[in-house]
Formats: C-alpha cells, structure tokens, sequence
C-alpha cells in the first residue's frame, strides 16, 4: 500500500516538468519579442523556475514520507 501512495505521490513530478518547461517557454517567447528586457525578463524567469522546482521538491518529500513512514 506504501508503493502506491509513495507512486501516487510522483505524479507532482511531471506536472512540473511541463510547468519548467513553460515557464522557459515563456521566457524565450517574451525575449524574442523585447531583447532589451533580458534582465527583468531573467529574474521572473528564475523567480517562476525555483518556485515550480519547489513544487516537485515537495512532491518527493512527500513520496519518500510515505514510503519510508
């Protein structure tokens, strides 16, 4: 019963892989239409990347609480 709540708990995982991507996504769309805001545009970009990667943190602590519990 652990390994499926401990699996159930990985799906955050790929759900922030698409947010990553987005947000890089975002970032090269914005810089290919204004260059000249790469510093602002860099700084929202690493805010938005740590704050998803914080997510996928979280959804591991979780799936290693429950399968170590």
């Amino acid at each position: 019963m652990n390994l499926i709540g401990a699996g159930l708990a990985t799906i955050g995982l790929a759900g922030t892989g698409v947010g990553i991507g987005i947000v890089f996504g975002s970032f090269l769309l914005a810089f290919s239409r204004n260059p000249s805001l790469k510093g602002d545009l860099f700084s929202n970009t690493l805010l938005g990347f740590a704050l998803t990667e914080a997510i996928a943190l979280f959804a591991l602590m979780m799936a290693f609480i429950i399968l170590f519990k």
